[in-house]
């Protein structure tokens, strides 16, 4: 009975669960882009600019997709994670359906948001639940595998929705003569949407996991879980924020602090709004980035030892700020990779969506997943092993995507695609290891939640509309909008560079902020 309740680490059972959540991800990322390929039928139906689809994929959902990642990490730090996951899959299927039924800009990026929040549920809850089913020596690996749905879903999802659009347009010419008048873009939305509903029936069936018994840290279940994690949101409400900071902080000074802060990033939006012209954009992530500091306000007042644990560690700071870097150039290349090759290349969305398909879903599975084994491998011999698998990633995907960019031979455009899509996303095992092993089990959660903030603010909020806004830029002035697009992107790849200044400065503190985890968590106050 012992057994069956609490399947062993590294098990039978724990594989299977491992398969479930990466199909989950699969899911996720199968609703996240098929927007990608989408984005040319959606841009000449709704009359819209690069900018404004860059816009609907990334922050129209990154923003609510972050900030909601926040409180729902405090959840799967309290609550029952399988759960979590199973309901958020239910909620964001029902938002990529619904956004099948859009008829304008607003419509689309409401739903947008709707997906946002839904996925927030997902990969908090995934990774301290991987966490606990295997041991830390298997991690990378782990969640290797388990960030390969990114690719496999990415592939799907580009995969499906060309063959659909072409399918559509074949079987309707003429769109007035389709059933309720649905343009193909509309149907891809239902198609992939309603099977999630399956989906999340499936994942509440799993067992949950005890937390923390994969190191012998094992956390009791905590008493309230939905009081504490509205304790949290109220840290992100604006206004109610400031009650609770005044509650938990040094009250008139916590309170100034805020206030400073709010200026500074509503200034900031303002002029960033005059110089680019995208109100919503900038609206959008300063909200973003202000409710993000009011959550680490609170946080350092509310739990200072998870504070602690997170910010206290140099290793953690300049993770969280190199990685997202790397995630600019992932999600900005992968979204307009698509539009790329059918402005460029000439090709059509079907074959354009299974040859990007195939790339994505074959190439980033053995990259992400041979990333994550190698990673592992690597930190058996060497304190630094995980970070020289990311510092591999960036070298090879600079070169990969020079190459896809510039070459005009269309199957050597495709091979280089492919060799990109294998290498870029090898660092993902590292990352997320990295950041959990750093903390503590009851933390685990919320550190990934802010992890995730850190890569969806940085790599999706701004990959996809800063890409989108130089090519309309550049569309503005004497290019075409193809040549303006491929321009756009080879200045993208120049997030490499940040990211590897911030990746190898925090390999440089990696040892001794791992070695001193149990120190610094006594030394907060932590009963370990």
């Amino acid at each position: 009975m012992q057994k069956e309740n609490h399947p062993e680490i590294g098990g039978r059972y724990a594989r299977y669960v491992l398969i479930v959540l990466m199909i989950v991800y699969v899911f996720n990322f199968i609703d996240r882009q098929i927007l990608s390929i989408l984005a040319e039928d959606i841009k000449a139906d709704l009359g819209i600019s690069d900018s404004q689809i860059g816009f609907l994929y990334g922050t129209a959902f990154a923003i609510f997709y972050a900030v909601f990642g926040i409180p729902l990490g405090r959840l799967a730090d309290t609550w029952v994670r399988k759960n979590l996951i199973a309901i958020g899959l239910l909620f964001w299927s029902v938002m990529t359906a619904l956004s099948g039924t859009a008829r304008s800009f607003g419509a689309l990026a409401v739903y947008r948001i709707g997906v946002g929040v839904g996925e927030a549920s997902a990969s908090p809850a995934a990774f301290s639940m991987l966490s606990d089913y295997f041991s830390p020596r298997q991690r990378a690996t782990v969640t290797g595998i388990y960030s390969s749905g990114v690719y496999i879903g990415a592939g799907i999802g580009i995969f499906l929705g060309g063959l659909i659009l072409d399918s559509w347009h074949g079987a309707f010419p003429d769109p007035t003569s389709s059933p309720l008048g649905l343009k193909g873009w509309h149907v891809a939305f239902f198609a992939v949407g309603l099977p999630g509903l399956l989906m999340a029936a499936w994942v509440s069936t799993l067992k949950e996991p005890i937390r923390g018994i994969s190191e012998g840290l094992i956390t009791e279940q905590h008493p309230t879980p939905f009081r504490e994690t509205w304790k949290e949101l109220q840290t992100l409400i604006p206004l109610v924020n400031l009650f609770s900071l005044y509650r938990n902080g040094p009250g008139a000074k916590a309170i100034a602090i805020n206030l400073v802060a709010l200026t500074v990033v509503t200034l900031t939006a303002i002029i960033l709004i005059y110089l680019t012209g995208s109100t919503a954009q900038w609206i959008a992530l300063g909200f973003g980035v202000y409710v993000a500091f009011c959550w680490a306000q609170n946080l350092a007042y509310s739990d200072p030892a998870t504070f602690g644990m997170m910010f206290g560690s140099k290793t953690f700071r300049f993770t969280v700020s190199g990685f997202p870097f790397i995630a600019f150039v992932t999600y900005g290349i992968g979204f307009w990779a698509p539009p790329f090759f059918q402005r460029v290349h000439g090709v059509s969305a079907s074959e354009a969506g299974t040859m990007l398909g195939l790339c994505m879903a074959v190439g980033g599975w053995l990259g992400v997943t041979f990333g994550g084994v190698l990673a592992d491998k690597l930190k058996e011999r060497y304190p630094k092993g995980r970070f020289y698998v990311v510092f591999i990633s960036i070298f090879l995907t600079l070169p990969a995507g020079l190459g896809f960019l510039l070459v005009d031979n269309l199957n050597s455009a495709y091979a280089c695609y492919f060799l990109l899509c294998a290498a870029s996303p090898m660092w993902l095992g590292s990352a997320i290891s990295t950041v959990t092993d750093l903390v503590l089990p009851r933390m685990r959660a919320l550190a990934s939640a802010f992890y995730i903030l850190m890569l969806t603010f940085v790599g999706l909020a701004l990959g996809p509309y800063s890409i989108g806004l130089t090519s309309d830029w550049l569309a503005a002035g004497s290019m075409t909008d193809a040549e303006s697009l491929r321009l756009a992107m080879l200045l993208g790849l120049g997030a490499l560079l940040p990211a590897f200044i911030n990746l190898f400065i925090a390999s440089q503190f990696l040892e001794e902020d791992e070695a001193s985890r149990l120190d610094r968590a006594r030394a907060l106050g932590e009963p370990v």
